[in-house]
């Protein structure tokens, strides 16, 4: 699976009521729900998210359903459960649950038309997890008027066009709807996969910025609104800005949560991958630490990177790590000796963390790597040392 935070192959109201009883995003958290969090000399401060660890579930990422994962079974939500994940995240593209003439591009009108027995494939999925006491956090990676990657014509613009933010709504409408009596211990809304402002939405190579704070505001706003419509208490979560990597300060006075990502320095997480590079054939060898290319690669960049993030958190604004983790080329031994310092921060911090993915070339499951002595694990190819290092945070 070719998957990177910059680009991807395939193709929140205001402050609301209180949280459910026990939790809360921006408001008193029980004890229980958190993490103490260091930030600075002699302050202490709490996450409000709890700690959650786990892994993103690619049943739905595809915005083809004909090219889609094959389906996560209730058998790896029990491992999953046995060796200590409490968290998965679901990556949707919009277009995997509903109806269209696939043969020519979505019409804005066929945003619309929901296809029930695909939501319902998403709701066994969710009910599998919660079976198994796992906490699930939908997320739209392919939202109405945008997505990270290309490989799927959009219609319009969600920054831009009223009609795309107004079907971004109604989706998070319809999903907070079916979702009304779930407790936010249970379940997240996780708005938008790592957003930007893109020249073409429907060109992955085209000019990217940041989503402009007010812009950003202004969406988060109107969908957050959109879910607790049905139910006040819903957790709502916002990736950051420029791809997931940047502090959403526009958004911090907000009952919404944010998302950071683990995926850096690209050169580490993304080593020879063609479609996170230009020449990924004379991509420099990494190393951790150490010097690669033009730059010295240390726990210390990690620290400058997260620090943002932490102070977010100290700041009363509950961060998740939504995703993280490395290609499989990267050798294994700078893999984990590079993860283990991204996690420990991470961790130590309070802060929970989602692995890019669960079964697959990220994953701890069937990563093809070629310099991993896999362990058979019910006709899967396991990477325990990637597991065990997992379980240890």
């Amino acid at each position: 699976m070719h998957r990177r935070i910059f680009i991807k192959n395939t193709s929140i109201a205001a402050a609301g009521a209180a949280m459910v009883p026990g939790f809360a995003v921006s408001g008193q958290t029980h004890p229980d729900e958190a993490d103490p969090v260091r930030t600075f000399p002699g302050q202490v401060a709490q996450n409000k998210l709890p700690k959650w660890k786990g892994f993103n579930l690619l049943d739905f990422f595809s915005p083809d359903p004909a090219k889609g994962r094959k389906a996560t079974t209730e058998e790896q939500f029990k491992w999953m459960s046995d060796w200590g994940f409490d968290f998965v995240r679901i990556p949707m593209a919009y277009p995997a649950y509903v109806k269209f003439d696939r043969s020519r591009n979505i019409t804005p009108e066929e945003v619309y038309q929901i296809d029930e027995q695909a939501v319902d494939r998403i709701d066994k999925l969710v009910t599998a997890a919660h079976k198994h006491k796992i906490h699930v956090s939908l997320n739209l990676h392919r939202a109405p008027g945008y997505c990270v990657n290309a490989g799927f014509n959009e219609p319009y613009n969600l920054w831009t066009d009223q009609k795309a933010l107004d079907a971004f709504c109604f989706h998070w409408n319809m999903w907070a709807k079916r979702y009304k009596g779930i407790t936010s211990k249970r379940i997240s809304f996780d708005l938008l996969n790592e957003p930007s402002m893109r020249a073409d939405m429907n060109d992955q190579h085209s000019k990217r910025s940041s989503v402009p704070g007010d812009v950003y505001r202004k969406v988060a706003i109107a969908a957050s609104e959109a879910i607790r419509k049905e139910n006040p208490g819903h957790l709502i979560i916002a990736d950051g800005n420029d791809v997931g990597t940047s502090v959403i300060p526009e958004l911090a006075d907000l009952d919404i949560a944010q998302s950071c990502r683990g995926y850096h320095p690209g050169i580490i997480s993304h080593y020879k991958a063609p479609w996170a590079m230009k020449d990924p054939d004379n991509a420099p060898e990494p190393k951790w630490p150490g010097q690669v290319g033009d730059q010295y690669l240390s726990r210390a960049m990690l620290e400058k990177f997260y620090k943002p993030w932490i102070e977010l958190v100290g700041k009363g604004v509950g961060v998740h790590c939504g995703e993280c983790g490395c290609w499989n080329k990267t050798p294994h031994d700078v893999f984990l000796a590079w993860f283990n310092d991204v996690l420990d921060i991470l961790s130590s911090n309070g802060i929970g963390f989602s692995l890019w993915e669960f079964a697959g070339d990220f994953g701890v499951l069937d990563s093809r790597r070629e310099d991993v002595a896999y362990e058979d694990w019910h006709g899967h190819k396991l990477d325990r040392k990637l597991l065990t290092l997992l379980m240890k945070y």
